[in-house]
């Protein structure tokens, strides 16, 4: 019972990785799973039930915190997703004028009005909505200029 109150503990706590609910909650599911794997082998449970269990508990953990309660950093699969630059930025608010969005000026400053302009175009291509300038935005912007015959 003790192995499994710290695995919890721990699993609280590093479910808390990622700055927004989507990253919590799969951070949290994965390393529920694996501290369920654990506790299932050290107990009366399955493995699969051990890792069913965890990796639930470890999800709904994740989607309910936020980074006010605890912050661990961005996940490890998140490194490909780092903000851009302010040519980067640059680059998204000039593509998203372009597409018909309003980000403001074209000055590469990360403001409201260019996070608005992001979070509709994810939302209008199916992306997920974070409202980060990242590179591949970018490019995913440069790939819908290309076919819109923007370019």
């Amino acid at each position: 019972m003790r192995i499994s109150a710290i695995i919890l503990a721990l699993v609280f706590f590093v479910s808390s990785c990622g700055s927004d609910t989507g990253d919590r909650a799969a951070s949290g599911a994965g390393i529920g799973a694996t501290a369920g794997a654990v506790v299932g082998m050290v107990t009366g449970l399955s493995l699969l039930q051990g890792v069913v269990i965890g990796g639930l508990a470890g999800g709904v953990i994740g989607g309910v915190t936020d980074e006010s309660t605890i912050n661990l950093g961005d996940p490890i699969w998140a490194d490909g997703d780092k903000p851009a630059n302010s040519s980067a930025v640059s680059r998204v608010q000039a593509g998203l004028s372009r597409l018909g969005y309003d980000p403001g000026a074209t000055d590469g400053v990360m403001g409201t009005q260019t996070r608005t302009a992001i979070e509709s175009y994810q939302r209008d291509y199916g992306l997920l909505v974070n409202g980060r300038p990242t590179v591949q935005l970018a490019q995913h912007i440069d790939n819908q200029l290309q076919l819109a015959g923007k370019n």
